[in-house]
C-alpha cells in the first residue's frame, strides 16, 4: 500500500479534485456520431459536434440517465430543473470555440463520498469527502503533438476531433482531501462506484476517468486559504498521489522562502516525476458563460427521479461494510474483492453455492488473484465456475481432500475440469486403521533419522509425515498423519 509523504506539521494541504468522468454511451451527447474508442482519427464526427451552420443538439436520453444515477450514487440532490450553458474559449481542439456545459444549474449539488484508508496492519479509517455539484458537458477534441506530449518542443500538432462531442459528467469535489494518498483513493473510489452503475469504464489510460487537482498549502490554524494551483497530465491514481506531495513539498518550500504562490495550471512530469509550470489559470468571468440557445431547460419528474433510485446497485461502501460486518472480513479483504464488481459478483455467487465466506475470499483474492495477474485475466475469463469453487472448498473443509491438493488441481480447475473429474480417486485416508501401518512403515524404513529424533532432533517430525504423504500419493489427512506420527515417534 501507497503511503503518503510526510509533510511538515506546522502547514496543511488543502486538496480538491475535478473528476471528467466519460459516459459509456453509444452515441454523443447532442449527436448520432459513435463514441467507440480508437477509432481511426476525425472518422467519429458530425455536423452538430463540428458546429457546422444550420444543425442543432439534441441532448441524448441516456446521458440525462445516467448522470441522474451517478448523483444519486453520489448522495446528490437532484436539480428537478437545470440547464446547458456555452463555455467560450478558443482552442484547437474545441471546434465550435464553445463548450456546452453546465454552470449556475447543475443537474446534481451538494453530495458526498466514503473513503477507506487501509494501512499495512489492515486497520481501516474511514472519511467522508463532500461533492460539490455534478453537471454534463461535452468533450473536447484531442491534440497529438509530434516530438513531444505538450505544444512546448514539438514541431507540430495534429488534432483528432473524434472525442469532441462525447458526454462527460464533471465531479467536483469539495476542499475535504489532505494528502495525495486520500486523493488517489477518492479517485479510485470514483472509479468503483461509476463502474457498479454500468455508467462508464472509467478506464483512465483511455480518458474515461481524468482527474484535475486543485491544491493549496496553509499554516496549520488559519482559516484562509493559500493561492490555489491546478495539477493536470496525470495518467494515474499513482501519478495523483506523487503529483500532490510534490506539489505539497514545493509550494511548502516557497513559503518557508518567502515567495510568492502564483495561481496557475502545472504538469505532472512523469519521467522527472515533478510538476511544472503551464499557464495561469483562468477564471469563471474569462469563459464568458451564457445559456446555451439551442436547448431546452430540463426537467427531472418524481416518476423518473423514482425510477433510475430503484435501479441502482449495492455500491462499493455498502459491501465494504456488510462483508466486514455480516461475514466477518478483514477490511483488506473486503476492498480487496469490491474492487471489481464481477469479482464481487464471483464471490456471492460462490457464497450462494454454499461456499465459506472466509475460504472463499482466500481463493479469490490469493490463488485466483495470482494467476489472473499472471495470464492478464479478468475472472469472467475463467473457467471454474463459482459453484465449483464452492465445491472444491467444501471437499477441504469435509476432510476429503487437502488444501494441497486443491492448489495442485488449480490449474485444472481454472481451465473448467471439474471437481469430480480432478479429484477422482483421490480423496484423504481419513481412517486411522488404514494409515497407521503406513505410519509404522515409514519410521521403520528409517532407523538413523528415528534416533536422531530420539536423541532431540524433533525437526524430524516433518521428515515422517513427508514419508507418510509420499507412501500414499499425498492422500494422508494431513492432521491424522501428524497425530499418528507424533504417537509412534514418543511411543
Amino acid at each position: 500500500m501507497t503511503v503518503a509523504t510526510t509533510v511538515k506539521t506546522e502547514y496543511e494541504a488543502i486538496i480538491g479534485l475535478e473528476t471528467h468522468c466519460q459516459l459509456s454511451t453509444n452515441t454523443k451527447i447532442f449527436s448520432s456520431s459513435s463514441t467507440a474508442f480508437g477509432g481511426e482519427p476525425n472518422t467519429n464526427i458530425d455536423p452538430v459536434c463540428m458546429g457546422l451552420p444550420g444543425v442543432l443538439p439534441v441532448l441524448n436520453a441516456k446521458v440525462l440517465e445516467y448522470a441522474v444515477k451517478t448523483g444519486l450514487a453520489l448522495n446528490c440532490q437532484i436539480a428537478r430543473y437545470s440547464k446547458f450553458d456555452r463555455k467560450q474559449y478558443f482552442y484547437p481542439d474545441l471546434p465550435k470555440n464553445y463548450q456546452i456545459s453546465q454552470y449556475d444549474l447543475p443537474i446534481a449539488e451538494h453530495g458526498w463520498i466514503e473513503i477507506e484508508l487501509v494501512d499495512d496492519a489492515g486497520n481501516s479509517t474511514r472519511k467522508r469527502i463532500g461533492i460539490t455539484r455534478l453537471h454534463m458537458e461535452e468533450d473536447a477534441g484531442k491534440l497529438v503533438h509530434a516530438g513531444s506530449d505538450r505544444i512546448s518542443g514539438s514541431t507540430y500538432s495534429l488534432v483528432d476531433y473524434n472525442r469532441a462531442g462525447v458526454p462527460l459528467v464533471e465531479i467536483v469535489s469539495e476542499p475535504d482531501l489532505r494528502s495525495g494518498q486520500e486523493a488517489a483513493e477518492y479517485a479510485q473510489e470514483l472509479r468503483r462506484i461509476v463502474r457498479y452503475l454500468g455508467v462508464s469504464d472509467g478506464n483512465m489510460q483511455e480518458g474515461s476517468l481524468r482527474c484535475d487537482v486543485n491544491i493549496s498549502v496553509r499554516p496549520v490554524g488559519r482559516e484562509a486559504f493559500g493561492t490555489k494551483v491546478e495539477i493536470k497530465n496525470m495518467n494515474s491514481f499513482s501519478a495523483i498521489q506523487k503529483a500532490i506531495d510534490y506539489e505539497i513539498e514545493r509550494q511548502i518550500a516557497a513559503n518557508e522562502a518567502g515567495e510568492r504562490i502564483v495561481q496557475e495550471t502545472r504538469l505532472w512530469e512523469e519521467g522527472s516525476q515533478r510538476t511544472i509550470s503551464m499557464r495561469i489559470k483562468e477564471g469563471s468571468s474569462d469563459y464568458r458563460y451564457f445559456p446555451e440557445p439551442d436547448l431546452a431547460p430540463i426537467e427531472v419528474t418524481d416518476q423518473e427521479l423514482a425510477h433510475w433510485l430503484s435501479e441502482l446497485p449495492e455500491l462499493p461502501a455498502q459491501k465494504r461494510h456488510r462483508y466486514e460486518g455480516e461475514l466477518g472480513l478483514s477490511p483488506y479483504d473486503a476492498r480487496v474483492l469490491t474492487e471489481d464488481h464481477p469479482v464481487s459478483g464471483y464471490f456471492e455467487s460462490a457464497i450462494a453455492a454454499g461456499a465459506n465466506p472466509k475460504a472463499a475470499a482466500n481463493w479469490i483474492t490469493q490463488d485466483i488473484a495470482a494467476y489472473l495477474n499472471k495470464q492478464k485475466l479478468s475472472i469472467t475469463e475463467i473457467a471454474l465456475t463459482p459453484t465449483n469453487l464452492a465445491d472444491v472448498i467444501t471437499r477441504i473443509e469435509t476432510g476429503k481432500i487437502s488444501n494441497a491438493q486443491a492448489k495442485e488441481k488449480l490449474s485444472d480447475l481454472l481451465s473448467g475440469v471439474s471437481p469430480e473429474k480432478a479429484f477422482a480417486g483421490q480423496e484423504l485416508i481419513t481412517d486411522p486403521a488404514i494409515l497407521e501401518p503406513i505410519v509404522d512403515d515409514a519410521i521403520a524404513a528409517n532407523p538413523k533419522e528415528l534416533e536422531k529424533y530420539r536423541n532431540g532432533n524433533t525437526n524430524l517430525k516433518g521428515f515422517f509425515v513427508g514419508q507418510v504423504l509420499k507412501k500414499t500419493g499425498k492422500r494422508a489427512d494431513p492432521k491424522l498423519t501428524n497425530e499418528l506420527v507424533e504417537k509412534k515417534l514418543n511411543g
